[in-house]
């Protein structure tokens, strides 16, 4: 296994991409030498030169290799694997962490190889980390930059270089912002100060990459008349030669400054707001009105109208420390806006203006041109909601026919699916609503670009008027698929009229009713099956049924512990004697579905393909033959997908589907390609909130039903992700939402049976060790911070974090000196009562925490003080000892361990643990879904008794005050810390030590 990592370079102009690797096969840390270790040693577990070429691919190839000395988090004498590596390091466990000079083999590639390898990642057989993932998302931005034109061409005079830069305002600015601020550290190993230029390079290189790429082979016109020095920087703005030969270039430079002054945003711009007319006219004329405003460029809300600008008499309150001088502003404003909207004149031809009033033409004008133009330069325009939304303009309806709905599927023949041909016939709508004949005929007579229809405004295109009414009533036929795709928008609608929606009846109907679950006919459960279905699953068994019968994919993604492997285990008992369906799991899970079959599917034939000593050949074919359900991994699905594409499955199942959310790694591509009747994927996080992770899964399910991704990004995936369109967000949940049977645990029509959660935060007292530990920390702390700033800041916040939370769990932890547990911690006091009342009523415990070295501590310590045996699971054990802690732990008799101690990273999904009813988190994650992921090991279908979740936070510390700021905004909790703890790296000095600050309630004596 390699995990790849990145480090931008900025040591040359332009920037430089350092490519380097871990390998989970090469030892840890080679022996220990007599003498002072020198300076700088070789990584020891780096990969080859020979091996991050390969990984690079094609641009591997036409790099230079290197050997690059890189600052790394080091423990003992050794490296600290990253995160994504799975290994064992036992040199590198002991002592502090620390940084040190490692050398790593390494690839430089400049910003064009870049370019194009941030773009392949998906074909990179090899995990990528944080930093590389991180500038993939930046060359992204930075070819969007360049798609839109959001880029003006510069020069550096040192060289000299020819360079296009971006131009970074409104939304591009806030995105670009984030992006700086979410840099992970690795990113700048190499740098020694100003890290957040590092990234600004980093994306101006990038930029700068990405235009030449779109530009090709063609040339700028330079002209005939030009001085031979601008000649020749236009000539370098293109190809990939930046440099040019020129003696002087200062009378360039000085030229390109003036020519791009006014691309730069001040920090205030001119607003420009249209406002459309009353709904009742004073006259026949329709008055349409362009108001003007000021507006801070770096805080959006802050809108100042024209008309108090003129009535302010010295500066203004909110843009004081922004302009001194606001009429002067207003008009210079107005000034610049002139050249762009030559009809702003009759405005500045009054001594203080304040809008600009507009018929209906000139009004469309204004929409359709000016504003797009004006927000392009940089300028604020706001615009009426309707104007960007589909449903403003014509579109299409079709109603559709049904085709006969077929019984049950013959051993994986199917009747139907995306390739069944249905007839539908056009119908003119606005809005989704189907436009009467009255009303076709009133825009026909209408002669302006926008009318009022039922109290709102639309556009008229008089083109696609005539080609809509030219289609309404004719009949056609289409596949259900072509019908869909029409409908999702991936397909254009005749003369580019927008399908807005599709109607059917029969079985189409009933799918795209949003919740077809709740119309289908109940499907009678096996005789085989040994249980009983709640309403809901028997719900989740006919929608099931119905997909399959009908040639379609779907996707159960049920919340955790609803269940859905019963489901799925009744849908293969309802018919077991069609054919074999393929399962493909983690590792981690071919034990649970070995189980579950026997448990509710005792007569079902299952197959397990694991294993160095698994079938192959004809022994494998002859085994399927045998068997109702094989069941193999990821990773043996893609490495033995030449034997399994030799069977006609009968279904193929992935379950934890987001194994597949990268659909162009060999291993989707591999699953994608097993031929079967029917594909069904299993997860149970909410897909529809991952728009990439959608596309590739459904892409499994059903091919081609979200058209390609390319398409799929620009229609949907940007427009939600990047500019929150709701709009586009509706109307994909509305076409996928068929295909998608998502149930909550907390909906009380779904479930109402299953046993109460009581909640609650512990909060625990700091003894004075601790408290003397924590404050020596954040004195530390603020005594460095003052001194850094960039990546060496957050790293530092990070790092106290940290800290803090160690000395929080208990001293020994956090000094790491093998000391005594006992009397030295109040959560460790505070968890040894509740576990003494848990044992004393025969109840069993899940035991949280998010660092292994403190698990085993804990599993040491609980040992002696109850004299039971304790679990500890973490990331280092093997599917067998995890097997068989889960059986022991889930069983009844009196050699059952009572408690389990559980990395949460490693033991936090993929567990099914009722036997306990109480959970404690000892330490805390701050990420509500985590917890909650932990928690539903125990609180889930098969628990009979009411679960309480105790989560431990110690009094007057950055713990209690984190625990407060997620209660109190839950609904925010992903916003706030949806990527760890990165926020905290963002808060000022002053909000740093009032967050961190050790209140006097902390110790209890």
């Amino acid at each position: 296994m390699f995990v790849l990592h990145a480090t931008w370079l900025c040591n040359e102009a332009p920037g430089r991409l350092c490519l380097w690797a871990e390998d989970s096969t090469r030892p840890a840390v080679p022996p220990r030498r007599p003498g002072r270790p020198p300076r700088v040693r070789l990584h020891p577990f780096a990969a080859t030169h020979d091996d991050v070429v390969t990984l690079a691919g094609d641009a591997g190839v036409k790099a230079t290799t290197t050997t690059a000395t890189l600052r790394l988090p080091t423990r003992g004498v050794g490296p600290v694997a990253s995160p994504e590596l799975v290994r064992d390091n036992p040199d590198a466990t002991g002592g502090a962490l620390q940084s040190a000079s490692w050398q790593v083999p390494a690839l430089e590639l400049d910003a064009d190889l870049a370019l194009d390898v941030l773009g392949e990642l998906a074909d990179v057989d090899a995990v990528c980390g944080p930093s590389l993932t991180h500038l993939a998302v930046v060359a992204r931005f930075a070819r969007d930059l360049a798609t839109r034109g959001r880029v003006l061409p510069g020069l550096d005079p040192s060289g000299p270089r020819a360079l296009w830069r971006p131009v970074l305002t409104g939304p591009d600015a806030s995105w670009a912002r984030s992006l700086a601020l979410s840099m992970p550290p690795s990113l700048t190993t190499t740098a020694t100060d100003g890290h957040l230029s590092v990234w600004a390079d980093a994306l101006e290189s990038l930029v700068d990459a990405a235009v030449r790429a779109a530009l090709g082979r063609g040339r700028l016109d330079q002209g005939g008349r030009r001085e031979p020095v601008r000649r020749a920087w236009l000539g370098a703005l293109t190809g990939f030669e930046r440099r040019f030969d020129a003696a002087d270039v200062g009378g360039l430079a000085q030229a390109i400054e003036e020519w791009q002054r006014d691309a730069v945003a001040g920090p205030v711009r001119a607003l420009f707001r249209l406002v459309e007319p009353a709904s009742e006219p004073a006259g026949d004329e329709e008055v349409w009105g362009v108001q003007f405003a000021l507006q801070a460029t770096d805080e959006p809300s802050l809108v100042v109208d024209a008309e108090q600008v003129w009535r302010a008499r010295g500066a203004l309150p909110g843009l004081a420390r922004r302009v001194d001088g606001p009429q002067e502003t207003m008009l210079a404003e107005l000034g610049k806006a002139s050249r762009l909207y030559p009809r702003l004149d009759e405005a500045l031809r009054t001594a203080r203006p304040t809008g600009l009033p507009l018929d209906t033409d000139a009004a469309h004008g204004f929409l359709s041109a000016v504003a797009p133009a004006l927000a392009t330069a940089g300028f604020g325009v706001q615009l009426p909601g309707w104007w960007s939304k589909p449903s403003s303009r014509l579109g299409l309806r079709l109603a559709a026919s049904t085709p006969s709905q077929p019984g049950q599927v013959d051993s994986g023949a199917t009747l139907l699916g995306f390739d069944a041909l249905a007839e539908f016939r056009y119908q003119l709508a606005v809005g989704g609503q189907v436009l009467t004949t009255e009303e076709m005929a009133e825009l026909t007579e209408a002669k302006a670009p926008m009318v009022r229809l039922r109290g709102q405004w639309i556009e008229l295109d008089a083109r696609r008027l005539a080609a809509g009414l030219r289609l309404v009533g004719r009949t056609e036929s289409a596949t259900v698929g072509e019908l869909l795709r029409l409908g999702l928008g991936i397909d254009e609608g005749p003369d580019e009229l927008p399908v807005e929606g599709v109607e059917a009846d029969g079985w189409l109907g009933e799918l795209l009713s949003g919740r077809s679950e709740h119309r289908l006919a109940a499907v009678d459960v096996a005789e085989s099956f040994v249980g009983r279905l709640r309403p809901y699953q028997s719900r989740g068994l006919a929608w099931l049924d119905f997909l399959h019968r009908v040639g379609l994919g779907g996707v159960l993604a049920d919340d955790m512990g609803l269940g859905k492997t019963v489901q799925l285990l009744a849908l293969l008992a309802h018919d077991d004697d069609a054919g074999p369906t393929l399962l493909i799991c983690p590792m981690s899970l071919v034990g649970n579905w070995q189980r579950e079959a026997a448990r509710f599917t005792p007569a079902l034939r299952v197959h397990v393909h694991h294993g160095k000593e698994r079938a192959r050949g004809k022994d494998f074919s002859d085994a399927v033959a045998a068997a109702d359900l094989v069941v193999t991994t990821y990773a043996l699905a893609a490495r033995d997908a030449a034997a399994l594409r030799k069977i006609t499955w009968r279904r193929v199942v992935v379950d934890e589907a987001q194994a597949i959310k990268n659909a162009a790694t060999k291993q989707a591509t591999a699953i994608r390609s097993l031929p079967t009747a029917s594909r069904i994927a299993v997860t149970g996080t909410p897909v529809e909130n991952r728009l990439a992770d959608l596309w590739s899964i459904l892409e499994f399910a059903n091919p081609g039903l979200l058209g390609p991704a390319a398409t799929f990004k620009q229609r949907y995936a940007t427009p939600i992700e990047r500019h929150g369109d709701d709009e586009a967000a509706e109307r994909l949940r509305r076409f996928t939402g068929p295909f998608i049977l998502r149930r909550l645990k907390t909906d009380t029509s779904i479930i109402a049976d299953l046993p109460a959660k009581l909640e609650m935060d512990l909060l625990c007292n700091l003894t004075g060790e601790q408290a003397a530990l924590y404050q020596a920390v954040v004195d530390d702390m603020l005594e460095r911070i003052a001194s850094t700033d960039g990546i060496e800041r957050r790293g530092l916040v990070l790092a106290t974090m940290t800290k803090l939370k160690q000395v929080c769990n208990h001293p020994a932890q956090f000094l790491r000196d093998g000391s005594g547990l006992v009397g030295r911690s109040g959560k460790l006091e505070r968890l040894d009562e509740i576990l003494d009342e848990v044992l004393a009523v025969g109840e069993k415990a899940l035991l949280f925490t998010q660092y292994a070295e403190f698990g085993a501590m804990l599993r040491g310590h609980l040992t002696g003080r109850f004299g039971r045996e304790v679990l500890f699971l973490h990331g280092g054990t093997s599917k067998r000892e995890r097997d068989v802690m889960v059986q022991r732990f889930q069983s009844d008799g009196a050699t059952s361990p009572p408690l389990f101690v559980l990395s949460l990273k490693a033991g936090g999904t993929g567990l099914t643990l009722t036997a306990a009813n109480h959970v404690v988190h000892v330490d805390r994650w701050w990420n509500p879904a985590v917890e909650d992921q932990a928690t539903d090991r125990a609180y889930r279908i098969g628990q009979q008794r009411a679960v309480q979740v105790r989560k431990f936070v110690c009094a007057g510390t950055i713990e209690e005050k984190i625990a407060t700021m997620i209660r109190d905004k839950r609904g925010l909790a992903d916003r706030i810390v949806g990527s760890g703890e990165q926020w905290l790296t963002e808060l000022s000095t002053a909000q740093l030590r009032d967050l961190f600050r050790l209140e006097a309630r902390a110790v209890v004596e």
